[in-house]
């Protein structure tokens, strides 16, 4: 899925985001391995991205934020800084 990411006042990234596959575990380790299971990018991989922490800054999808821990649904996001500078 390609995203628009508009960091206010820092520019805009087009980020293309792929589906994760994640190891199944069932604590057992004489087990053999489980198959892996596909996950949808988050907001926070999506941060991750552009150098960017959830603890510093808030995601909006048509003016309203996201939770950091949400698949990615929307094709343009808005990134804002809480704090920025020194």
């Amino acid at each position: 899925m390609r995203v628009t990411v508009d960091i206010k006042g820092e520019g805009t990234h087009e980020i293309e985001l792929a589906t994760q596959n994640e190891e199944r575990s069932d604590g057992d380790a004489t087990s053999s391995a489980q198959p892996s299971v596909a996950t949808e990018p988050t907001y926070a991989d999506l941060l991750r991205e552009v150098d960017l922490s959830p603890h510093e800054v808030s995601v909006l999808v048509d003016g309203r934020p996201v939770p950091e821990d949400q698949p990615v649904e929307s094709e343009h996001v808005t990134v804002l800084r809480l704090i920025k500078g020194g």
